[in-house]
C-alpha cells in the first residue's frame, strides 16, 4: 500500500504545483527527526587541520565527504573509503539527507575552506562548480599535467597521507602563501598575511607574528601552489578580527 503524501505546513499547493523546495526540504526534515532514534552527540564528523576526524559541537562553514565512514550506530569506522576527498556547500537545491544515514556517505564538517585544504580536500565539481573549475585550472598551471578529477585525486592522495598518519613537508616560512596550514607547538596554525592564526574548531584564536626559518606544511604541497596562483579560499570570520 502506498502511504499518503502530508501536506506541508505553510503553503498552500495549487492542482498541479508543487512547494517550494526549501520547504519541502524542511518538511522532510521534521518528519525525519521523529522517526529516528537517538543518537550521541556531537557527532564524529568534524575535520581538524591534521585531517583527523573528532566530536565537537561546532559545524563550521563548510561540509564534504571521503565516502562512507560510519557504521549503524553513526560511529567512525575508518578515516576514509575512497580516493576522492571533497569539500562541498552545506546547502545545495534544497536536497536534504540524514546526516550519518546508513550506509550513505559521511557527512564532515569544516571550520572553512582553508581547514579543507589543509586536510587534503579539494573544491566538489557540483555544487561548487565555479570553484571547481577554478581550481582545476590553476592546477593545470602550476603542476604542468592532467587536471582532471581522477588526476587531481590522485596525487592529493599521495601528498595528505604517509601510510595512515599525516604527510607533512618542511618548507621556508617565506614561501608560504595566505590559506595554508603549519604545524606548531602541537597546534594547526593558519598563515595569513605577516601572521599565523591558531585554529581551534569554533574559530581562529591566538595570533602570532610569522616567523623565520622552516615550517612543518600541513596542507599538500600541489595545493599550496594553487593558493600561490591566486585562489583565495573561503576564511572562517574570525580570521579577519
Amino acid at each position: 500500500m502506498t502511504a499518503a503524501t502530508p501536506s506541508i505546513p505553510g503553503t498552500t499547493r495549487r492542482s498541479g504545483a508543487s512547494p517550494p523546495a526549501a520547504v519541502v526540504a524542511r518538511a522532510r526534515r521534521a518528519a525525519y527527526a521523529d522517526l529516528v532514534p537517538p543518537r550521541p552527540s556531537p557527532l564524529q564528523n568534524r575535520v581538524t587541520p591534521f585531517g583527523a576526524i573528532v566530536a565537537v559541537p561546532e559545524r563550521g562553514l563548510m561540509m564534504g565527504n571521503r565516502g562512507v565512514l560510519h557504521d549503524d550506530a553513526s560511529s567512525i569506522r575508518r578515516p576514509y573509503a575512497v580516493r576522492r576527498w571533497i569539500a562541498c556547500v552545506t546547502e545545495f537545491r534544497g536536497r536534504y539527507q540524514r546526516v550519518m544515514t546508513p550506509r550513505r556517505y559521511t557527512e564532515l564538517f569544516f571550520l572553512d575552506e582553508a581547514t579543507a585544504f589543509s586536510a587534503g580536500h579539494r573544491p566538489c565539481a557540483e555544487c561548487r562548480s565555479a570553484d571547481y573549475r577554478r581550481f582545476r585550472a590553476l592546477w593545470r598551471d602550476t603542476a604542468g599535467e592532467p587536471s582532471d578529477a581522477d588526476a587531481i585525486d590522485r596525487v592529493l592522495h599521495a601528498e595528505r597521507l604517509d601510510g595512515r598518519r599525516k604527510r607533512t613537508a618542511s618548507v621556508p616560512f617565506e614561501t608560504l602563501p595566505d590559506g595554508a596550514f603549519v604545524a606548531r607547538d602541537d597546534a594547526a596554525w593558519l598563515v595569513l598575511g605577516d601572521a599565523l592564526l591558531r585554529w581551534t574548531p569554533g574559530g581562529y584564536a591566538e595570533r602570532r607574528a610569522r616567523p623565520r626559518g622552516d615550517a612543518t606544511l600541513l596542507t599538500p604541497p600541489s595545493i599550496v601552489r594553487v593558493l600561490r596562483a591566486g585562489y583565495v579560499p573561503l576564511l572562517h570570520p574570525s580570521a579577519r578580527r
